[in-house]
C-alpha cells in the first residue's frame, strides 16, 4: 500500500481568520502552477489542509516542486484509508513494513477530528500499535523518543496515516501581499531581494534598465535569467526592459562625477515608481544592504527616496554579503550573478562617489536636466516580457549561446 496524496500544512496562514479561505485558495493556485509538468496530479483545498492526488505521478517530482511553494510549512507523503478499525491497521503495517528493521522502535499518534468516530486516540492507538507490533515482532514499542512515529488523522472524509513530515519553505503564497516592482540588475543581492519578497506574498514584476550599447545582450540574458530562476517560487514574471541610455548618457554630460550614482538611482527611482502606479502596484523593492556601497549608505538612500513617497522595501538592509550569498547559492542565483556581464549601475560607477550626498547640491544638479522628459520617454519605450517556469530549462543554453 504506498501513499496516494500529499498532506500539505499551512503554518502561517492558520492565523489568518475570516480571510483564511483566500489566502488558501491562492496557495491552490500556486500549487497547480507549479505541478505544470505533473499534470494527473489534482488539487484539493480545504480550510486546514491542501491534499495533492497524485494519480500516479511521482510523488518524488511532486514533492521536489511543492518544496518551492511559498504558504506551506510542512507536507506528508499519505494514505487514505476508509474509516473502519481493519483499514487504518493494514495501512499502518504496510508503512511500517518500509521503516521497520530488527531493534527498531515505534509508536503510534492519533489525533481524531471527528469526534464521533467509534475509537478514542487512546484506543486506536493501542489497537493500531498492537497490530503494527504482532506484524513485526522485532519492531518494539517506545512512547519516548522512538525511532519512527506513524501518524494517523481521523477526518471527515477518511482516515489518513503517514510517518514522514517534510519541512515546506514556509512564508505566505505569492500574491496574498499583492503586486511590487523588482529592481532587478545582474548582481547577487536583488535576486535574493525579489525571493524573499515572494516569500512574504509579493507578486514580483522585474524592472531592468538596459543601456546598449554600453551594456551588451549578455548581460540583458543574464537579468532573464536570474528572473526566469525566481518563476519556481510563484507564477510567471513580467520582465520589463527600459531603455536607458538616453538617461545615463544624459547624466554622465551635466552631473558631477562624485555626484552621478546618486543621481542615476534617483532617475531608475522616478522610472520605476512611474510603472509602478502604470501597473498597479504597491511598493518598490531594491537588494540595498545598508553601508555595502556608496550608494547605500543612510545619507545616500535619504537623498535617493527624496523622489518619490512610495514604499521602497529593502529586504537585504541588516544583511551582510555572506548571509546575501548563502541565500543566492540555496536558490540557485549565485552562479548566474557572478557571470562578468557589465549592467548600467556598474558601467558609469565614478572612482570616488559620493558618500554623503548633499540633497540641495543633488537638486541644484538635476536643474540642468530634462528629468520629467527622460522618464516619460523612458517609461513610453520599455519592453515586456512573460517569463514562466519553461523558461528555467532554456535559461543554460541560452546563456551558453551568448558566451
Amino acid at each position: 500500500m504506498k501513499p496516494s496524496q500529499i498532506m500539505v500544512r499551512y503554518g502561517e496562514l492558520s492565523t489568518k481568520g475570516k480571510n483564511i479561505n483566500d489566502f488558501i485558495q491562492l496557495l491552490a493556485q500556486n500549487i497547480k502552477y507549479a505541478l505544470k509538468d505533473y499534470p494527473k496530479a489534482k488539487v484539493q483545498w480545504h480550510r486546514d489542509r491542501t491534499y495533492i492526488v497524485l494519480h500516479g505521478e511521482s510523488e518524488e517530482g511532486v514533492i521536489a516542486q511543492l518544496k518551492n511553494v511559498f504558504g506551506i510549512q510542512t507536507m506528508s507523503p499519505v494514505i487514505q484509508v476508509e474509516k473502519t478499525l481493519e483499514a487504518v491497521e493494514q495501512a499502518a503495517i504496510s508503512l511500517a513494513e518500509k521503516l521497520q528493521a530488527p531493534g527498531k522502535s515505534f509508536k503510534i499518534n492519533t489525533r481524531r477530528a471527528d469526534h464521533d468516530f467509534a475509537y478514542d486516540t487512546i484506543e486506536l492507538n493501542r489497537r493500531i500499535g498492537s497490530a503494527v507490533a504482532q506484524a513485526y515482532p522485532e519492531l518494539v514499542v517506545k512512547m519516548n523518543e522512538p525511532d519512527f512515529v506513524i501518524f494517523v488523522e481521523v477526518r471527515d472524509n477518511g482516515i489518513y496515516l503517514y510517518a514522514e513530515i517534510i519541512q515546506g519553505p514556509g512564508g505566505m503564497p505569492v500574491g496574498s501581499a499583492g503586486r511590487g516592482m523588482l529592481m532587478l540588475s545582474g548582481g547577487i543581492d536583488s535576486p535574493v531581494a525579489g525571493y524573499l519578497s515572494m516569500k512574504r506574498g509579493i507578486e514580483i514584476e522585474a524592472v531592468h534598465f538596459a543601456s546598449p550599447p554600453y551594456t551588451s545582450p549578455q548581460a540583458l540574458q543574464k537579468a532573464k535569467d536570474l528572473a526566469a530562476k525566481l518563476t519556481k517560487y510563484g507564477r510567471e514574471i513580467k520582465f520589463i526592459e527600459v531603455p536607458f541610455t538616453e538617461t545615463q548618457e544624459e547624466i554622465k554630460r551635466v552631473i558631477p562625477e562624485g555626484y552621478i550614482m546618486t543621481v542615476t538611482r534617483r532617475m531608475m527611482l522616478r522610472i520605476t515608481e512611474s510603472l509602478m502606479h502604470q501597473r498597479k502596484a504597491l511598493a518598490i523593492m531594491n537588494g540595498e544592504s545598508l553601508g555595502q556601497v556608496a550608494s547605500q549608505t543612510l545619507e545616500s538612500m535619504r537623498a535617493i527616496n527624496a523622489v518619490t513617497c512610495v514604499p521602497i522595501l529593502r529586504p537585504l538592509v541588516a544583511m551582510d554579503k555572506t548571509e546575501i550569498v548563502k541565500i543566492a547559492e540555496e536558490i540557485d542565483t549565485f552562479e548566474l550573478s557572478i557571470q562578468p556581464f557589465e549592467d548600467c549601475c556598474t558601467i558609469f560607477t565614478p572612482p570616488r562617489p559620493k558618500t554623503k550626498p548633499h540633497l540641495d547640491d543633488v537638486e541644484k544638479f538635476e536643474a540642468a536636466m530634462d528629468i520629467d522628459g527622460l522618464v516619460k520617454r523612458a517609461v513610453a519605450g520599455v519592453k515586456i516580457d512573460n517569463i514562466g517556469l519553461e523558461d528555467v530549462a532554456k535559461e543554460i543554453d541560452a546563456f551558453e549561446d551568448l558566451l
